[in-house]
């Protein structure tokens, strides 16, 4: 079966990760590279891109009609997969990664191939902190909370304040786009943005550069095709971090 229709699984289990964030477990699995993404069509909702958070899940936040139907799901239940899509982050043999919310979840995959040497983690208050356990196993896992509920109080990239980037041969980030947009600040200032690497979230109607929905201004490049993972210096001089588009083509400002 082509990756253009949508591969029937089953829910084989739920778990609730924090109150607003719950992942879900296919009865199969996919070959795919940390960062890259499926199209999950939930029946009679929506088709939407989400990443993958292990070979056989993926980690949902709620925020939509899509995600909300999600959310009202049980084991058993069927939904559609098609991909995995687009490029993955490139690994290295000492990375930093920095994820906001459930941002960790793209990044989960590689902190688990064994090549992070450091995970800088936050989210608006504890309870809403993604993933601490398993990536506790894997890698040095430092926190931040909006509220100060665990770890330094602040955004996590006020974290990166006290790292020597340098030692890093790469580094990889996920999350909301304005944390994302103070993390490009942040290298772009140190000229390391071309080993940076950020995975950019837009709305996506094929997910395989057909439709055009994803397309970034000012260079076209498509998120489902070109991405979604892109260096710091392909991100220079563009949309990232100002706005997007929504379903009808219009800006909305970040």
């Amino acid at each position: 079966m082509g990756d253009q229709l949508p591969v029937p699984v089953t829910i084989a289990e739920i778990k609730t990760e924090t109150p607003t964030i719950r992942t879900f477990f296919f009865d199969r699995t996919f070959t795919f590279e940390p960062g890259q993404f499926v199209m999950v069509w939930v029946p009679g909702v929506d088709e939407v891109p989400m990443a993958l958070s292990s070979e056989n899940s993926i980690t949902v936040q709620k925020v939509g009609d899509a995600t909300g139907a999600m959310f009202d799901l049980k084991a058993g239940d069927l939904l559609g997969i098609r991909g995995p899509f687009g490029n993955g982050f490139t690994k290295g043999e000492k990375m930093l990664t920095v994820a906001g919310g459930v941002g960790a979840a793209p990044l989960l995959p590689l902190a688990r191939a064994d090549c992070v040497m450091t995970m800088l983690l936050g989210a608006r208050t504890e309870k809403e902190l993604l993933f601490v356990d398993k990536l506790d196993e894997c890698t040095d896992v430092v926190i931040a909370t909006d509220d100060g509920t665990l770890g330094q109080q602040g955004f996590v990239t006020a974290l990166m304040d006290d790292l020597n980037l340098g030692a890093y041969d790469r580094i990889a980030v996920c999350g909301p786009e304005v944390m994302m947009r103070s993390v490009f600040a942040n290298v772009d200032e140190k000229g390391i943005a071309g080993k940076t690497e950020f995975s950019l979230h837009r709305y996506m109607k094929c997910g395989a550069g057909i439709c055009g929905s994803c397309c970034i201004d000012p260079s076209g490049m498509q998120v489902c095709r070109d991405g979604p993972v892109f260096t710091g210096d392909m991100l220079k001089k563009s949309e990232f971090g100002h706005y997007m588009r929504d379903a009808s083509g219009r800006k909305k400002k970040i």
